[in-house]
């Protein structure tokens, strides 16, 4: 199968467009924002739109963000889904745990439920159902399946940087990092609250750095992006001997990289993204730049 993605450089689909501005609509639906912030965020988002070129989304939803907290004082718009997200995924923890660790294959078993809790995404749809989702992943053939090489390369990696999504997502990761048995993970948020991406705040509510060593990027994109992160976050990434990169948002943000390092797992959320990797829309996918 050819898994080469076309148009790397650039996510400049006008459906990008048109599924950020919707999202603020429900954002100002939530919130109840006045007729005068709305109007005022509008006129932003045509300004950004223009300078952007739509070159890179979650850069621009950055951006967006920005001005969205500045009109409404809003500093968190998913605070209350993050914690319901994780306290969810925790329940969902406690019945899967002791399953992965008796299972013929307890690798294979945490990965599928880390790609299941990819679907815990405010940010890209209104509501999820978590359980069915498990169900789903748990019996579905991926679209592109890399994790046998994964499972080699994590065995010999020295270092290995997991970048983390969604809260909620994160208690799945911290499973999967648990059966991973890794001696040397560190586990990467966001710089800031970036939709109901985690930052160290619901990374701490998962108990996570108590696992493995927790840093954020030192950039509140919904996404990895070398350019703005930190230099702390920076030397962690290039002295990374495997780099794991959960959720679309990283991927938006690495494809363009190249490097043979980043191993990509995800559910593929949109038209765009799958038409780019050539899957449908819906797909789970475990996928190595280096089999290209």
């Amino acid at each position: 199968m050819d898994t080469t993605i076309t148009d790397q450089a650039v996510f400049n689909d006008l459906r990008c467009k048109d599924c950020l501005l919707r999202s603020y609509h429900a954002l100002f639906r939530k919130f109840n924002i006045s007729e005068k912030a709305r109007n005022e965020f509008l006129n932003a988002f045509d300004e950004i739109a223009k300078t952007q070129h739509f070159g890179s989304t979650p850069e621009m939803q950055q951006k967006l963000n920005g001005v969205f907290r500045t009109l409404t004082g809003i500093a968190d718009a998913f605070e209350a889904e993050k914690s319901e997200s994780n306290r969810v995924a925790e329940m969902l923890y406690k019945i899967w745990q002791p399953r992965v660790t008796a299972a013929p294959d307890p690798f294979r078993m945490a990965l599928r439920l880390a790609i299941a809790g990819n679907i815990m995404d405010y940010g890209a749809a209104d509501s999820f159902d978590i359980h069915k989702t498990i169900e789903s992943v748990m019996n579905a053939s991926f679209a592109i399946d890399h994790s046998a090489k994964l499972n080699q390369a994590l065995r010999n990696a020295a270092s290995v940087l997991y970048l983390g999504d969604n809260a909620g997502e994160i208690v799945f990761d911290r499973l999967l990092v648990e059966t991973m048995a890794h001696p040397n993970v560190t586990f990467a948020v966001r710089g800031g609250p970036a939709l109901n991406d985690a930052t160290m705040k619901e990374a701490e509510e998962t108990g996570i750095h108590r696992l493995t060593k927790v840093m954020n990027s030192g950039f509140d994109a919904p996404s990895t992006i070398l350019k703005k992160s930190s230099r702390e976050f920076l030397e962690a990434f290039r002295s990374a001997d495997l780099i794991i990169s959960k959720g679309q948002g990283n991927l938006e943000g690495l494809i363009d990289e190249n490097d043979p390092r980043i191993y990509f797992l995800l559910m593929v959320k949109c038209e765009v993204m799958a038409e780019k990797l050539k899957v449908k829309k819906g797909s789970c996918i475990v996928y190595n730049l280096g089999n290209d």
